[in-house]
C-alpha cells in the first residue's frame, strides 16, 4: 500500500496500469473511515486488479455555514484500518493542488435532480460533489468506482454525470452498512452526543415502518410519508427536513407506490444532520 499525494504521480501510476491492461477500482472518500468505506474497498479488491482509495475532504461541497472545519480527520487511523485490506494506493491530494488559487471550473447537473431532497437544503452541495468526482475520475481513470447507497441521491447524481459526460466508468452502489441498532454508519455520527446517539436509530426504524406499510399493501405515498413524519416527530430535539417516497431513478415524488421506489429521509438531531434511505423494488 503506497500513499500518493501528488496529482501528477497519481495520474502516472494509473497511466502505467492502463498500459498493462489492469482493471482499476476506485473508492473516493473524505476519510475518517468506517466499516461502510471498508466494505467498498473489499468489493473492489474482489473485482479489480488494482484498488485506489482517495481521502480528500472536499471544500467545494460544503456550504459557508457547514462543518468543513469540524469534519473529522485522522489519516493515521485511516491507514491503520486500510492496512489489512491492502489497497494498492491511498491517494491524498492537497486542497491547494486540487483547487489552486486560479481555479474557476465546475461541473454541474442542470435541472431538478440536484435540487430535490438534500439539494433543497444544501444548494451548492452537489455542484461540489460532481466537480470533485469528475476531477478524481480524470486523475485516477478507474474502470469501476464504488459508492455507498446511504448517499442515495449522490449515487443517482454521479451516475447521471457519468452517462451525460461519457465517462468510461462503471458506477457501483453497495448496500448501506449499519450499526447493530440500525443506525447507518457515517463519519458525522461522531458529532452525536450520547443522548442523541440513543435517539438516532429512529431513522432506520421509521424507514422500516414505511417499508412494512408498503409490503402489507399501502400504496398511497402521502399516507406513507405522513406515517414517517409522525414517527420521527415523537423524538424530542429532532427536526425533520424531509421524509418522502420518490422514484429511485429520477427522484421524482410519487403519488402511488409502484416500480422502484426510494424511501428517504433527512433530519437534524441536535446540530448533526443525518440521512438514510431504503430502496424497494416492487
Amino acid at each position: 500500500m503506497q500513499v500518493i499525494k501528488s496529482i501528477e504521480k497519481m495520474a502516472a501510476f494509473s497511466k502505467k496500469a492502463i498500459t498493462q491492461n489492469k482493471v482499476l477500482g476506485f473508492v473516493p472518500t473524505m476519510g475518517y473511515l468506517h466499516e461502510g468505506h471498508l466494505s467498498l474497498v473489499k468489493k473492489a479488491k474482489k473485482e479489480c486488479d488494482l484498488v485506489i482509495i482517495s481521502i480528500f475532504v472536499n471544500p467545494a461541497q460544503f456550504g459557508p455555514k457547514e462543518d468543513l472545519a469540524a469534519y473529522p480527520r485522522d489519516f493515521r487511523r485511516d491507514l491503520k484500518l486500510l492496512g489489512p485490506l491492502k489497497p494498492d494506493v491511498v491517494f491524498k491530494p492537497d486542497p491547494s493542488a486540487v483547487y489552486p488559487g486560479d481555479y474557476h471550473t465546475y461541473v454541474q447537473i442542470e435541472g431538478g435532480l440536484t435540487k430535490k431532497l438534500c439539494g433543497s437544503f444544501r444548494p451548492a452541495h452537489f455542484k461540489g460533489v460532481t466537480t470533485i468526482v469528475a476531477k478524481l475520475f480524470n486523475i485516477v481513470r478507474p474502470d469501476k468506482a464504488y459508492f455507498g447507497q446511504k448517499d442515495a441521491q449522490q449515487c443517482v447524481v454521479i451516475k447521471k454525470m457519468v452517462k451525460d459526460l461519457n465517462f468510461p466508468v462503471e458506477v457501483i452502489a453497495l448496500p448501506t452498512v449499519r450499526e447493530k441498532d440500525g443506525l447507518a454508519l457515517s463519519s458525522r455520527n461522531t458529532y452525536l452526543t450520547p443522548e442523541e446517539r440513543k435517539k438516532a436509530p429512529v431513522l432506520y426504524k421509521t424507514l422500516r415502518l414505511a417499508e412494512k406499510m408498503i409490503l402489507t399493501g399501502e400504496r398511497n405515498c402521502a399516507k406513507v410519508e405522513q406515517a414517517m413524519k409522525k414517527n420521527l416527530a415523537l423524538v424530542k430535539g429532532l427536526e425533520i427536513q424531509y421524509a418522502v417516497v420518490v422514484d429511485a431513478g429520477s427522484l421524482e415524488r410519487k403519488k402511488i407506490v409502484s416500480g422502484n421506489v426510494l424511501l428517504a429521509l433527512a433530519v437534524k438531531l441536535g446540530a448533526t444532520r443525518l440521512i438514510d434511505n431504503i430502496i424497494m423494488e416492487l
